[in-house]
């Protein structure tokens, strides 16, 4: 199982990036998708899930100017960021809970990250 993300790079304060992420390789079903970034130094912090019933739940720093959306027959997570501040600065990795086959235990899957640099 493996989980592609892309679309980050450098923006400037203000910008916008989407960024997207797809699962790969045998996976029996997904409940959650969603986004979490890290700084140097700091630990990973959640900006945005999307549980399996659709509900979204963001980071208070994100909210009203990130959107997730899932594509469910894709396999695939998003997520819409608007009026980026270098404060979101981070490598942002994508990942899903999910059941490899139907009776095994719900794994926490990661991708590998994407930069996303906001300049002053």
């Amino acid at each position: 199982v493996q989980l592609q993300a892309s679309g980050g790079g450098l923006v400037q304060a203000g910008g916008s990036l989407r960024l997207s992420c797809v699962v790969s390789g045998s996976i029996f079903s997904i409940n959650s998708m969603g986004w979490y970034r890290q700084t140097p130094g700091k630990q990973r912090e959640l900006v945005a899930v999307a549980s399996g019933g659709g509900i979204a739940t963001y980071a208070d720093s994100v909210k009203s100017r990130f959107t997730i959306s899932r594509d469910t027959a894709k396999r695939a997570v998003y997520l819409q960021m608007y009026s980026l501040r270098p404060e979101d600065t981070a490598v942002y990795y994508c990942t899903a809970r999910a059941r490899a086959r139907p009776l095994s235990s719900m794994i926490d899957y990661w991708g590998q990250g994407t930069q996303v640099t906001v300049s002053s």
